[in-house]
């Protein structure tokens, strides 16, 4: 059995500093065999929240994995944007879309963020064709495929609409369902959600993190606990504060269905909202 600790969203900047530490002290205590964070360290990309971003990643008692999010990229320096977007984070550089080969189980990046857009809102999602083919020259060289866990910040499809709001999101999640993907693990939206997409190639699983941050939507602070046996990926929400009742939590445009399950409970199907 190989077990994994989801993250994502941890905003630092706009931290849940108790929610971080708890996630902290479940790592040292509880030792998974790796720990994949999907992206969105920071809140602004300062220099003094990727400080912060770094020390606590760096802390962490587990091989790690890291994706960069829309919030990492900087927001006031476009030359830097353009150029040396990844300057801030040095310190971690050799865990940035690091691959991992663990008992059972294989990680793969998938670079979903873009220094710019041929649309307004940068924010959004982008899957380019290099960033998708060298993540499939990746999985086609694993030896044994048995679980192959893809990691990438933004959802490639986005339920609630039934529309992608990620470009070429669909297009990737096809590829990646034909390449026997079993899982796209991704953040952004704030809520934790498992859901299976239908593709031209068949199925493809969607597992979402919620976030670390005080920018909770209709979730409290919660991590992914991943649990891989005999080719089978088990997912339990980690919520932290359960004494906070989830309706007090919530924002106004989350649908019903979109409540969080128990805290140890497998993860419900959630509609994600961008």
């Amino acid at each position: 059995m190989t077990r994994l600790f989801h993250i994502s969203d941890v905003h630092f900047g706009c931290e849940d500093s108790q929610a971080i530490d708890w996630v902290r002290e479940r790592i040292a205590a509880e030792k998974p065999a790796a720990v994949l964070l999907t992206g969105d360290l920071t809140m602004r990309a300062r220099t003094r929240e990727f400080q912060a971003a770094c020390d606590w990643i760096l802390s962490l008692d587990a091989p790690v994995t890291v994706e960069v999010g829309n919030h990492d990229l900087p927001y006031f320096n476009l030359l830097e944007r353009f150029f040396t977007p990844y300057r801030r984070i040095r310190r971690i550089e050799r865990l940035v879309e690091r691959e991992l080969a663990l008992p059972g189980v294989s990680i793969v990046p998938l670079k979903t963020t873009a220094r710019a857009q041929w649309r307004l809102n940068w924010s959004r999602g982008w899957v380019g064709p290099r960033a998708l083919a060298r993540s499939l020259k990746c999985i086609d060289v694993i030896p044994d495929r048995k679980v192959v866990l893809v990691t990438a910040h933004h959802p490639l499809v986005e339920m609630r609409r039934g529309k992608s709001l990620t470009k070429g999101g669909e297009r990737a999640l096809a590829a990646l369902a034909e390449a026997q993907v079993t899982a796209v693990l991704s953040g952004h939206v704030h809520d934790p959600f498992d859901l299976v997409h239908e593709t031209p190639n068949g199925p493809m699983r969607m597992i979402g993190a919620g976030t670390l941050s005080r920018r909770v939507r209709s979730t409290p602070c919660s991590f992914n606990e991943l649990t891989i046996e005999d080719g089978e990926v088990r997912v339990k929400v980690r919520t932290f504060g359960e004494q906070v009742p989830t309706p007090e939590m919530q924002i106004d445009d989350v649908p019903p269905n979109a409540l969080p399950p128990k805290a140890g409970e497998p993860v419900a199907p959630v509609a994600a909202s961008v």
